[in-house]
C-alpha cells in the first residue's frame, strides 16, 4: 500500500500487551504470547470443535493466572496448559452425550504431549482452515486474529472499527460455515498448497496493511495490528521455514514496520519518509528482515510479489539518508512487479520512485499518464502525490487543486488533516 505521498479474552483479568512492546510480562502473559496457538490447534484436532478448543484455552489460561501465583510456575507451562484444557473439555464432554464417542480417546491423550512434529501440523491446519477460501476475507482474518492470534472479540472489533456485537456474530456466522460446509482443517495436498499458502499470506497481509495505513478512522497507524501481522508471518517462517514467500512477507512486515516510531508526529500527523528521524528506526527489526530477505532468495529472477515489496522496503531500510536511497533499484522492481501484472497503485508507487530519480517534471509526466488511463480515480494517493510534485515545481494554485481532489477522496482522519496541513503551507498566487 502506498504511503502518503513522498516517495484477550485470554486471560480474564487482563488484556494482552501489543507483542511489539518491551515490558516485563507475567509468566501466563508470556506462556499465552508463544502457547495459545499451538495449544488451541492441538484441542481443534483432538476435539474436532473449534469453539470448544478456544473455550477451554481460555479456561486453562485463566485455572493458570489463578494458581501458578500461589503453586509457583510448573515446569513446562505449555504441558500443564494444555493437560488443564483437556481437562476442562472432559468435564464439558461428559456433559453432552453429542460427543460421548470422543471421551475415551481424549482420556487416553490426557497426559501425553504432543511430539513437535505434530505441533506443526496442528498448527498449519488451524492457519489453513482459517483462511478456506470458502471463507470470506473479513471472516478469514477475523477468525485468524482470534483462533491463532488469540486476540479477544473486543480487540479485533476495535481494530477494524465495528462494534463488538457486529464482530462477535461475524465470527459466529464463520464458525457455523465451517461446520455446515464442512471446511476441514488440514494442510492442504501438494498441489494445492502453493495456492492456499498465498492465500494465508494474503490474510496476514491484509492484518498489516489495515495497521500500517488504516482506511479509515481517527489514526494513521495501529501498531497492535502490525504486532500480530508480524507474529503469524514469523509463526508462518517457523511452520514453512523453507517457503520463500512466507519468508519475504515476514521481511515486508519487519522492514516497513522498523519506521513505525518515525511516521508520524507528536500531533499523529504523518512524517514524510524524506523528514524521518532514520537513527530511531527499530534496528533489531531490519536485522530480522534482512535475515528473512536473505533467507526468501529474493534475487531470484521469478521472485514473487511479497518478495519484490520486500526489496523496495530493503532499499528504504538500507539508506542512512534519504538521499542515499537506491531510486534506481526502486523503480526496477516496480517494473518486475509491473510485468507480473501489477495494477495501478503499483504504477502509482513507480511514478512517485521515478520522480525521486528522475526529477519531478519526470514524475509528473508519469502520473499524467496513469490519471488518462484511470483506475485510480477515487485513490487519494494520485492527488496528493501530484500536488506534492507541483508544489516542488513551483506550480502553486496547481497545487492547490490537487490538494482540494486528493481531500474529497480521502478517508481516514488523520490523513486527510495532514493532507490539509501541506496545503495550508501553499501561499496562491497573487490576482
Amino acid at each position: 500500500m502506498a504511503e502518503p505521498p513522498e516517495a484477550g479474552e485470554a486471560t480474564p483479568s487482563t488484556e494482552r500487551r501489543p507483542r511489539g512492546v518491551r515490558t516485563v510480562v507475567s509468566p501466563v502473559e508470556h506462556a499465552f504470547r508463544t502457547e495459545w496457538s499451538p495449544i488451541v490447534a492441538t484441542l481443534r484436532r483432538e476435539l474436532g470443535d473449534l469453539d470448544l478448543a478456544e473455550d477451554v484455552a481460555s479456561e486453562a489460561f485463566a485455572e493458570a493466572s489463578r494458581r501458578w501465583g500461589l503453586d509457583g510456575l510448573p515446569d513446562r507451562p505449555g504441558a500443564w496448559l494444555l493437560t488443564t484444557a483437556r481437562r476442562k473439555a472432559l468435564d464439558r464432554l461428559r456433559r453432552d452425550q453429542r460427543f460421548a464417542d470422543r471421551l475415551p480417546a481424549l482420556a487416553e491423550d490426557l497426559d501425553r504431549q504432543p511430539e513437535p512434529a505434530a505441533l506443526v501440523d496442528d498448527q498449519l491446519a488451524l492457519i489453513f482452515g482459517c483462511c478456506h477460501p470458502a471463507l470470506d476475507d473479513a471472516a478469514r482474518v477475523a477468525l485468524t486474529l482470534r483462533s491463532v492470534a488469540g486476540l479477544s472479540t473486543r480487540q479485533i472489533a476495535r481494530a477494524f472499527v465495528v462494534g463488538e456485537e457486529t464482530m462477535a456474530k461475524r465470527l459466529v456466522r464463520a464458525k457455523k460455515k465451517i461446520r455446515a460446509a464442512g471446511i476441514p482443517f488440514t494442510i492442504p495436498p501438494p498441489d494445492q498448497l502453493e495456492a492456499r499458502v498465498d492465500a494465508v499470506c494474503g490474510v496476514v497481509y491484509a492484518v498489516f496493511t489495515e495497521g500500517h495505513a488504516s482506511s479509515d478512522g481517527a489514526a494513521l497507524v495501529r501498531g497492535s495490528l502490525c504486532d500480530e501481522a508480524i507474529f503469524l508471518a514469523e509463526t508462518l517462517c517457523k511452520l514453512l521455514p523453507d517457503h520463500d514467500e512466507v519468508r519475504a512477507l515476514a521481511a515486508l512486515c519487519l522492514l516497513t514496520d522498523a519506521r513505525r516510531a518515525t511516521r508520524v508526529d507528536a500531533d499523529g500527523l504523518p512524517v514524510l519518509l524524506a523528514d524521518q528521524d532514520r537513527s530511531r528506526w527499530d534496528r533489531d527489526r531490519i536485522t530480522r528482515g534482512l535475515a528473512h530477505l536473505v533467507a526468501a532468495r529474493a534475487l531470484d529472477p521469478a521472485a514473487g510479489p511479497f518478495r519484490l515489496q520486500a526489496m523496495v522496503a530493503a532499499c528504504h531500510a538500507a539508506a542512512h539518508r534519504y538521499v542515499d536511497t537506491d531510486w534506481r533499484t526502486i523503480v526496477h522492481v516496480y517494473d518486475a512487479m509491473l510485468a507480473q501484472g501489477g495494477g495501478a497503485v503499483v504504477a502509482l508507487n513507480r511514478a512517485v520512485a521515478v520522480g525521486e530519480r528522475d526529477g519531478p517534471e519526470v514524475g509528473l509526466a508519469e502520473l499524467d499518464r496513469l490519471d488518462a488511463e484511470g483506475g485510480l480515480a477515487d485513490y487519494h494517493y494520485l492527488p496528493a502525490a501530484r500536488a506534492e510534485l507541483l508544489s516542488r515545481l513551483g506550480r502553486v494554485d496547481e497545487a492547490l487543486a490537487a490538494y482540494d481532489s486528493a481531500l474529497a477522496l480521502v478517508g481516514n482522519d488523520t490523513e486527510r488533516r495532514w493532507l490539509a496541513s501541506r496545503r495550508e503551507r501553499l501561499t496562491p498566487s497573487p490576482g
